[in-house]
């Protein structure tokens, strides 16, 4: 199945989670390490457009140079922002994933399971030991 677009990190435990999530479906995405292939300005603006967010909710705080940066500021407007986050691809929170039914910021792992275009084709346990989904393809909470 093609249309699946995952902006993946390797280092990430949720962006593990989610391309496994993506896979149990059944389906092989087009996986981005963003860290190394950054996206360019357009693709970035686009991502956030199609999520229908504010700039700010795709940021990512913890383990990047957002404190340094100032970038709490309010006044900071979003291009400011997506400046930022291309001088800093580590500011782009992750996995953000497209598929032909939206783009989300997969956060925790199972948003995934809201926009796969295929059903989960089994049991799913997270990295952690968490079950996520039931023998029977339902969502575990």
């Amino acid at each position: 199945m093609t249309g699946v677009t995952i902006w993946h990190n390797p280092a990430c435990g949720t962006s593990r989670n989610t391309l496994a999530l993506i896979r149990n479906a059944g389906i092989e995405p087009v996986i981005v390490e963003y860290l190394v292939n950054p996206p360019d300005r357009a693709a970035l603006r686009a991502a956030i457009d199609r999520m229908g967010v504010p700039v700010r909710d795709v940021m990512r705080r913890k383990g990047t140079p957002y404190d340094a940066l100032g970038l709490d500021d309010p006044a900071i407007g979003d291009d400011a922002l997506i400046d930022a986050m291309l001088a800093h691809p580590i500011l782009i929170n992750r996995p953000i994933v497209t598929t032909p039914l939206g783009t989300r910021l997969c956060r925790p792992s199972e948003t995934v399971l809201d926009i796969l275009p295929a059903p989960p084709r089994g049991a799913f346990v997270m990295e952690d030991g968490t079950p996520g989904i039931a023998a029977d393809g339902r969502r575990v909470t």
